[in-house]
């Protein structure tokens, strides 16, 4: 991480298949993020621009993590914003296995090589209560035209899965889906299609930011609730708009595998600050 100054807020910019992230470092001073700065550096015009805003502070471990969707609202989890972070520690400390803190609960990433991190996101949500949705219902198959499959990953996920996903109009059936009153907190949606019974293509409307090019919590998602309606096993490659994750929903979580990118450093200036 760079050094700060004071007269901006330093940041590093970095994206996971171009889900892209800004990343503030506040492990040496509190830093307030109320929702109006949140949503003007997300401007990707006047801002800076990203799909999600993520925070590092001291944790009970290596480091905690606080995560802003595009619009200023929290979110508990993000997955590929997790694995960029954790490279970017993993070089700066040398250590090639890490113990993050998120609201989701601890996160173990390590150095999976190659090149590529990868990062346990903790056993899905199955029941209802958990995700969460409106009421007590079978979270397999939703009571929603095209019966989609409802999954928490520290977030809520509703999975549709389709015989062609380039066709879905996402932008229109996103925003529809992201507000459907079953679930209270809204929802990301995906759109998935079966290549085969360990690949699947898939695409995403993210709560609160909309189209992304990837996310790495609806791909633990949509690999969950494939698995368990019997259309692949629990190890699938999932192909998204920005390239291919690889999961693994094994006992001790969902792992979540594939590449980082840490694209520059900068300071928000004071005038920028102050102008929000």
């Amino acid at each position: 991480m760079i050094a700060r100054k004071n007269t901006g807020l330093p940041f590093e910019k970095m994206h996971g298949l171009g889900n892209d992230f800004v990343v503030v470092d506040a492990r040496a001073r509190d830093i307030p993020l109320p929702e109006r700065l949140v949503q003007a550096i997300a401007d990707r015009h006047q801002g800076v621009g990203f799909d999600q805003l993520a925070v590092i502070s001291k944790g009970k471990h290596d480091a905690h993590l606080t995560f802003y969707n595009a619009d200023g609202s929290v979110s508990a989890a993000c997955g590929n914003a997790t694995r960029c972070i954790a490279r970017n520690l993993m070089d700066e400390t040398g250590l090639t296995t890490l113990r993050l803190t998120t609201d989701r609960g601890v996160l173990i990433a390590r150095d999976a090589g190659n090149g590529l991190t990868a990062v346990n996101m903790g056993q899905p949500q199955l029941e209802w209560q958990d995700i969460p949705l409106a009421e007590a219902m079978d979270t397999l198959e939703l009571p929603i035209d095209g019966a989609p499959t409802a999954t928490g990953m520290g977030n809520p996920h509703c999975t549709f899965f389709v015989e062609d996903a380039e066709v879905v109009e996402l932008e229109a059936f996103g925003a529809c889906h992201e507000h459907h009153p079953l679930y209270p907190e809204r929802t990301n949606v995906q759109v998935a299609q079966i290549i085969g019974p360990d690949h699947i293509r898939m695409r995403v409307w993210e709560r609160g930011v909309g189209i992304t090019l990837a996310s790495g919590s609806s791909s633990c998602a949509t690999a969950v609730a494939a698995a368990r309606r019997g259309l692949t096993g629990h190890k699938v490659q999932i192909d998204l708009d920005g390239g291919t994750l690889r999961i693994n929903w094994a006992e001790d979580g969902v792992w979540m595998t594939g590449p980082t990118m840490h694209v520059f450093s900068g300071e928000f200036t004071r005038d920028f600050l102050e102008s929000v």
